[in-house]
């Protein structure tokens, strides 16, 4: 019995879902990349065994490995996603507070715009029923 637990099968259809989800792409997503639909998505996370070809292309579009599918357990998700997040600070190439700054500030002169065009509207409706009246 022992011996059945230690060798126990990977399910790569399981292992493709949690990473899936680990890096927040949607079933939708993985499906178009796929060139299938998103049931078929389904169906493939619910095989135990994918075909390696299958397996490669979906590695592919999911940016890891094919080990990564095929070898995936608790301890090698969390170091999955220690480096992961690692990695990205390490590329990380500008300042996120001043990216959010910026943002704010394009906002803000859209509102702006916005609301002198509509004062502009507002004061041409105003001349031209004066010019009515006055008539």
């Amino acid at each position: 019995m022992n011996a059945d637990i230690s060798s126990k099968k990977v399910h790569h259809g399981r292992n493709i879902k949690r990473l899936r989800e680990m890096l927040g792409v949607k079933q939708d997503a993985l499906a178009v990349e796929l060139h299938i639909t998103q049931a078929g998505v389904s169906k493939l996370e619910a095989k135990e065994e994918i075909e390696k070809e299958t397996l490669e292309k979906i590695a592919q579009i999911l940016k890891i490995p094919v080990e990564a599918i095929e070898n995936f357990n608790d301890e090698g998700a969390l170091n999955f996603i220690a480096n992961t997040i690692e990695s990205f600070h390490y590329k990380c190439t500008f300042n996120p507070i001043e990216k959010i700054i910026e943002l704010y500030t394009e906002k803000e002169d859209l509102f702006r715009e916005k609301q002198e065009l509509y004062e502009r509207m507002i004061q041409e409706k105003n001349e031209l029923i004066e010019r009515l009246l006055n008539k």
